[in-house]
């Protein structure tokens, strides 16, 4: 996630890419997020069930507040790039990290979602709807850059990182609602 977070935006800032910034952003939310979960899991080890739980309430609202952050640095970015008529240009290293992202992205959501039921973790199951977010957001990004590649047009990126609003407000929701047990 380090990686793919520092060659995500390295990549965005040198192309001027809202998208990939925001997606090497997300990167940095999930190391975030497992951070606040190996706290959330350490609370429960020391101290029980009954403390975790607002532990539990704590992570999910970090990780919701995080993907949030995000979204608003996305509209404000892209309706700044729109009203400018200036966008991102293309990058083979940022369109080479998101390609290699889903497959990593989907293995991972898929065994953070396992042991989220295990453990009865709603906390981790926003987690691992953070990762299946990275999941949807390479893909777009991949889109994105592919179509810029292709048309050239200006606009392609602030278009490409707004459709990346849906996917982090879908998520950042279910993490402060803490998923359909709640």
């Amino acid at each position: 996630m380090a990686v793919e977070a520092g060659v995500a935006i390295a990549s965005g800032v040198a192309a001027h890419s809202i998208s990939l910034v925001a997606f090497g952003l997300d990167s940095v939310i999930e190391l975030a997020s497992a951070g606040v979960l190996i706290w959330r899991l350490s609370n429960e080890l020391r101290f029980g069930r009954e403390v975790s739980e607002k532990a539990e309430w704590i992570a999910r609202r970090i990780a919701s507040g995080l993907l949030f952050a995000l979204v608003a640095y996305v509209v404000t970015a892209a309706g700044w790039s729109l009203w400018r008529g200036e966008g991102g240009t293309f990058s083979w290293p940022g369109l080479m990290v998101a390609v290699m992202a889903m497959p990593i992205m989907l293995v991972l959501a898929r065994r953070k979602l396992a042991l989220a039921r295990e453990l009865g973790s709603r906390a981790l199951r926003a987690d691992a709807a953070g990762s299946l977010a990275c999941l949807w957001l390479s893909f777009v990004v991949v889109i994105g850059l592919v179509a810029q590649l292709a048309v050239g047009a200006w606009w392609i990126d602030a278009m490409t990182s707004l459709a990346l609003v849906w996917f982090l407000v879908r998520e950042g929701r279910e993490a402060w609602e803490g998923g359909e047990d709640d």
